[in-house]
């Protein structure tokens, strides 16, 4: 008896070590001090409702992200949980490296509680949720009414046209400029909105997989946003301006509209009076229509995980109502349980030029091809090059259609033959 007593105390004791010794690794990538605090307020209730589990928080610069987690998987050092873009998920989806997250989507309380683009979204690759997204990044118009007012401008613009007579009302101001423009990491959605506003079609391949890129509306577009550049009508050094640089260039006043999701909110709220500036839907091209981007992000579990019950215990504090609400209001993306349209928080003032685009049948929420392999190293890699090739002149907005294109091209055929 004294025997199995102690065997006992030592198996519990034993298992007790074990438990403390559990640690799980999280990867976000979409990083900022507020981001993070925000992830550790989260994980501290994960580990508090956990005893003996400790999560190891991994944050990568979103600069520097694609390339140092790339790295990282390469040199097998992947994580149980990490912070899914969208433009990501099919490098890593469909390279066996994701976890499918369907069984427990399948058991968890809340999946019906989740809006139907949430897992649309989420199974993007092979119809399997490989991923469930936290939130949306749906891109709309800030603007500086004090600015515009000091210009003459009387409201904000409706249509492309528009955009440019307020952006060159506003560059007449000593030591301001019309636009924000990104054209460093992350730059990737203004070109795309503006390049398919012109050509008034969000299509990005003909049928036989051929890019439309380079399609003359399409190539217009892209050459709007280069001329936009070129006469001065955005700061001289945004051709290196990622978010933090284009945001802090719009509450300090330095250029009068921004297009950005709603996490550009937090720090302009913290930084503007809600008096001197306003959200509205983006701008209409020739064809009376707009193609505001629409992206998204969320949790996923690598297959490697040796802990995977507990990783989805994890992603379902993160991915909770109470756990996704707070995030989400901290983070500024838009919720993805249904039940957050009860919530004061997004029935506010500030999120009403979102809202509308959403309700306007001319302002039409485009998903760029993020199910392309390749489109990770597109959107983080080339486009960031060509694009800044294109601004400062060593290559004609034609020749940087034609590149996309035929690049997008191979990654479209190649992707059809599969199918």
């Amino acid at each position: 008896m004294k025997r199995l007593i102690t065997a006992t105390l030592l198996a519990t004791m034993m298992a007790g070590t074990a438990m403390a010794d559990t640690t799980l690794k999280l990867v976000e990538v979409i990083t900022s001090p507020e981001r993070t605090e925000t992830l550790k307020s989260l994980v501290g209730k994960f580990e508090a409702a956990n005893p003996g589990t400790k999560v190891d928080i991994i944050s990568l610069p979103w600069n520097e992200a694609f390339q140092k987690f790339a790295t990282m998987v390469s040199a097998g050092d992947t994580p149980d949980v990490m912070e899914m873009p969208d433009t990501w998920l099919s490098l890593y989806a469909n390279n066996g490296m994701l976890e499918s997250l369907e069984p427990y989507l399948e058991k968890w309380e809340y999946t019906k509680g989740l809006t139907p683009r949430a897992l649309e979204l989420g199974r993007d690759v092979k119809n399997t949720a490989y991923m469930l997204p936290y939130g949306f990044y749906l891109r709309a118009l800030f603007y500086n009414k004090n600015l515009f007012k000091e210009a003459g401008v009387s409201e904000p613009p409706k249509t492309m046209d528009e955009f440019v007579a307020a952006s060159e009302k506003v560059s007449k101001l000593p030591g301001k400029s019309g636009y924000c423009l990104r054209g460093g990491p992350g730059g990737l959605n203004g070109w795309v909105m503006f390049g398919a506003t012109m050509a008034g079609s969000n299509k990005f391949f003909n049928d036989d997989g051929t890019s439309t890129m380079n399609s003359e509306g399409w190539t217009k577009g892209l050459e709007w946003v280069v001329d936009l550049y070129k006469k001065g009508l955005a700061p001289k050094d945004s051709v290196n301006w990622g978010f933090n640089e284009t945001v802090a260039g719009f509450y300090s006043g330095t250029c009068a509209m921004l297009d950005q999701d709603p996490d550009a909110l937090i720090a302009v709220a913290q930084r503007m009076k809600p008096e001197d500036f306003g959200v509205t839907k983006m701008p209409v091209g020739p064809s009376g229509k707009g193609f505001t981007t629409i992206g998204f992000a969320g949790w996923s579990m690598f297959t490697t995980s040796q802990n995977k019950d507990l990783s989805w215990k994890l992603i379902e504090t993160l991915e909770s109502p109470e756990g996704n609400i707070e995030w989400n209001k901290r983070t500024g993306a838009l919720p993805v349980h249904t039940s957050a349209e009860k919530d004061p928080f997004y029935a506010s003032e500030q999120f009403k030029g979102w809202f509308d685009e959403l309700a306007d049948k001319n302002i039409v929420p485009t998903v760029m091809p993020t199910y392309l392999e390749e489109f990770a190293f597109f959107k983080d890699s080339l486009a960031i090059k060509t694009t800044q090739q294109a601004l400062l002149g060593d290559i004609t907005p034609k020749e940087l259609a034609d590149q996309w294109a035929d690049y997008l091209t191979k990654a479209q055929q190649k992707y059809l033959a599969k199918k």
